[in-house]
């Protein structure tokens, strides 16, 4: 296992940076605290380097959001319950969609650390970005029935280890 070098977060740090500053301004309403909190993300990253053999985005968005749901807790403790913060934060990632991608990725990164490329592209084409059976088999490069196989296969073996098969 690779791990990752001062260059590989500088590289993060300038392509993701952004990415994880927004997601700290729309989560904690406040320039400072989400500048704080995007720093609080890569320092974490740096901490944990030797554990971590590769990033994706989904990694970078779930830390992000985790480093500013703690502070808005720290904060609560602090400053007493702002019960407005919390149910707006409750209310847009309850309906986000894209959370749910999230989940699904994260889910799926656990699921395919055991299980070959070719699957775990199949799965994202069909179950994260939305593509059809047929769309999924034309960008892999398969039958439909072959595409349908191999998903119904991550579909027992994710329910046999994850307890859900959907």
């Amino acid at each position: 296992m690779k791990t990752l070098s001062m260059d590989d977060f500088d590289t993060l740090y300038r392509q993701y940076g952004p990415m994880v500053l927004r997601r700290c301004r729309f989560l904690l309403k406040n320039e400072e605290k989400a500048l704080d909190a995007m720093q609080d993300v890569f320092v974490r990253l740096i901490e944990r380097k030797s554990k971590i053999s590769d990033i994706c985005v989904s990694y970078l968005y779930t830390m992000a959001t985790n480093v500013c749901l703690n502070k808005i807790r720290a904060d609560k403790l602090r400053n007493g319950p702002e019960f407005e913060v919390i149910a707006e934060l409750v209310e847009d990632n309850a309906s986000s969609l894209n959370e749910q991608k999230i989940e699904t990725s994260i889910l799926l990164d656990c699921i395919f650390s055991e299980r070959d490329g070719k699957d775990r592209q199949i799965a994202i084409l069909h179950y994260v970005d939305g593509y059809t059976l047929e769309e999924t088999a034309e960008k892999i490069g398969m039958s439909v029935s072959g595409i349908r196989k191999r998903l119904n296969k991550l579909s027992e073996y994710a329910g046999g280890k994850y307890g859900n098969s959907k």
